[in-house]
């Protein structure tokens, strides 16, 4: 009897086999459309039939697919499935080109899913260096010069979201000298962008600035819009957001909001949810530090719900601390200090310390406005560290000006100047002129309330004088009713 169930078994497995073998023929010769746009469907029959190699490349495919919709963690899904059955087959060189090509692919979902600098994806990338290097040594170099270069994408990616410093530039000028090494115009112009972003973070924002101008005139939307599922999101739209970013503390406000406008736009031209993710993102930050909160906000709710529609973590928590920003800055601080502290607790869940200098000053200011200067200062003191061992100096000057602040609330008039002298040489040592104004804004005001009015209009009027544009903003607003007040 046993034997007789085992044979009827064996008899029903062999007819359901046959059965998807004929459902996956069918959907390929008579339903081309589902079959070329759903081929996980057809995989699934492929792989119920036994035919494990041809449900793999459909798997593959679908995950290839999801990802350039921004379908994150199906295509997380789909192509961890297409990598497991590839391993339970007998390695050939072209399974082997397979592997490498979709564990490569499988870095960017995983960035978002999960975080850039979370375990996932670091591991996603390493396996993939390892891959590419076995291939080398058995003389099966990838075709495709961009798979090693994605790799190194995706390491940059982790060091510069967990923010090293040094590392992160350190891979940037591997990338970039590699590129020149190899002279085509995609790396180059991915390794100019590389370059940019790691210079202006770590302080040498003009520098930056100069490698976006670069990677941006080797643009060609035609040729590189197509590597967007490759890189995380659009080269342009992020060269547009971080030459922004380079642009308001080197004293051009209107220039910054130019980029995001344009990069925006762009985004929503290209219509991939990623690089929308990243253009609002950096764009509800760039209007922040302008004082255009109501676009802020806007982007800001925009990016977080978008985030949560696709499970990207990273921009969720960036949402919300953008958010908790905006209500210290518009008087809510008992609301703001939730909603910083909830922010950075998403944020670090998924491996991201970057931008302490900008998160945790505003928490400060929020803390003291509240009263309560013991966690003001530890929050301060945590944002001074990260300075001075992850090497992150965008917001320096910044996090120096508001330790002043802080300082003036708690009556701690000279600990104050000392902030504000320091923010001055920072700012000026960048080049940051917005930075400095704001700098300058602060010591004048307190030296006005000092009764050293000369001293404090020395000071302000040269800085002032120096901008060319952005007379709209709040700030040059401020710089200049505080000048006509000194004058008087």
């Amino acid at each position: 009897m046993l034997v007789q169930d085992v044979a009827y078994g064996t008899l029903l497995r062999e007819s359901r086999r046959a059965l998807d073998a004929r459902i996956a023929k069918t959907l390929e010769n008579q339903f081309t459309e589902i079959a070329e746009n759903q081929p996980e469907i057809v995989a699934r029959h492929c792989a119920a039939a036994g035919q494990v190699e041809k449900a793999a490349l459909l798997w593959g495919k679908a995950g290839q697919r999801s990802l350039e919709r921004s379908a994150m963690v199906e295509a997380v899904a789909q192509l961890t499935r297409a990598l497991d059955q590839i391993a339970s087959l007998p390695a050939t060189p072209a399974l082997r080109r397979e592997k490498i090509k979709l564990q490569v692919a499988l870095i960017t979902p995983l960035a978002y899913v999960k975080g850039w600098a979370a375990p996932e994806p670091k591991a996603a990338a390493e396996r993939a260096g390892q891959l590419i290097e076995e291939a080398e040594v058995l003389g099966e170099a990838p075709e495709d010069p961009l798979l090693l270069y994605s790799v190194l994408y995706g390491v940059w990616g982790a060091n510069f979201v967990a923010f090293n410093g040094d590392v992160m530039q350190n891979l940037a000028t591997q990338f970039l000298e590699l590129a020149e090494k190899q002279g085509a115009t995609a790396p180059l112009m991915i390794g100019h962008r590389l370059a940019g972003t790691s210079l202006m973070s770590t302080g040498r924002i003009a520098e930056g600035r100069a490698h976006c101008n670069q990677a941006l005139a080797l643009y060609d939307p035609a040729a590189h819009r197509p590597l967007a599922a490759r890189f995380g999101q659009d080269v342009k739209v992020s060269i547009l957001s971080f030459r922004s970013l380079a642009l308001v503390p080197l004293g051009y406000p209107e220039g910054a909001l130019d980029d995001t406008e344009q990069a925006v736009r762009c985004a929503r031209e290209i219509d991939q949810a990623a690089t929308l993710m990243y253009a609002l993102g950096i764009a509800s930050t760039v209007h922040f530090l302008c004082g255009n909160y109501a676009a802020a906000n806007a982007e800001a709710t925009e990016v977080g719900a978008l985030a949560g529609e696709k499970g990207a973590s990273y921009w969720k928590a960036w949402a919300i601390l953008v958010q908790g920003l905006l209500l210290d800055s518009t008087g809510d601080r008992s609301n703001a200090v939730r909603m910083i502290t909830s922010g950075l607790t998403a944020f670090r869940s998924t491996g991201a310390t970057q931008w302490a200098s900008l998160f945790l000053p505003y928490l400060t200011r929020a803390y003291a406005e509240l009263g309560q200067f013991e966690d003001a200062w530890r929050c301060m003191s945590e944002a001074m560290i990260a300075i001075e061992t992850t090497k992150e100096r965008l917001f320096e000057a910044e996090a120096y000006r508001m330790a002043g602040e802080v300082a003036l609330l708690s009556s701690e008039t000279t600990k104050a100047d000392d902030y504000f002298d320091r923010a001055l040489a920072v700012a000026r040592k960048q080049q940051a002129k917005f930075w400095e104004l704001r700098a300058a804004m602060s010591m004048a005001r307190l030296w006005r309330n000092q009764g050293k009015r000369d001293e404090a209009r020395e000071l302000l009027a040269p800085i002032y004088g120096w901008f060319t544009e952005g007379f709209d903003t709040g700030d040059l607003k401020e710089a200049k009713a505080l000048l006509d007040e000194l004058a008087a």
